[in-house]
């Protein structure tokens, strides 16, 4: 999968190599699926939402540049695999979900991998997690119509960089975004399809 998947398209970064290389994919998955963990696509965890294909979380892990000094802001922590990823990055890992099934399951998958940098907290991830602010990094792993920008301000450090989908269900975009003062300068990564961001600065929860 590594080799096929990530080095194969262009990813080299070591430390994120190494990362997928110790992070068992196929325990994310619920149980009857594994044999998905290593396709090239998203797959379902139920709840109407998605594991990223390894690609894009090798992209998204890289384009993040994430050190061990960093303090990082997950929002969708869905079934806790980009979680775990960047908690062999990172100093410390903020991580919110919405779907209260989905965290319980990430918080279990997380422990049993041994991993104690990560702090995990169900709600709204678009009103981030203040009293932790300011973040190193911010990655949104679902696709909010456009930037989230009082969050980015409000919670990512001058200086910081935010890596995240925007746009509707039929054209959205990746991207980075590094955070100058009170300016967000934009760089387009790549065409992507995510699930929506649900909250006060995404999309609007279904009746």
């Amino acid at each position: 999968m590594i080799q096929q998947q990530v080095i194969e398209r262009g990813i080299r970064d070591e430390r994120v190599i190494a990362a997928l290389r110790a992070v068992p994919r196929e325990k994310f998955f619920p149980q009857g699926s594994q044999r998905e963990a290593y396709a090239g696509r998203a797959a379902p965890i139920g709840h109407e939402q998605t594991i990223s294909e390894p690609y894009i979380v090798a992209l998204m892990s890289h384009r993040l540049d994430v050190h061990p000094n960093h303090k990082v802001l997950e929002l969708g922590t869905g079934s806790g695999y980009q979680t775990a990823i960047l908690a062999k990055l990172a100093g410390q890992v903020f991580s919110i979900e919405r779907v209260k099934p989905l965290l319980d399951e990430a918080f279990d998958r997380v422990l049993d991998l041994g991993l104690r940098n990560v702090h995990f907290r169900h709600g709204d991830g678009t009103l981030g997690w203040p009293e932790e602010a300011p973040f190193d990094r911010i990655i949104i792993t679902a696709a909010a119509p456009e930037i989230p920008r009082h969050l980015l301000l409000s919670q990512l450090k001058d200086g910081g960089i935010a890596i995240l989908p925007a746009g509707p269900d039929d054209d959205q975009m990746l991207l980075e975004i590094r955070r100058q003062g009170d300016a967000l300068p934009t760089t387009e990564i790549c065409p992507c399809r995510f699930v929506k961001l649900i909250g006060q600065e995404g999309w609007a929860e279904k009746k």
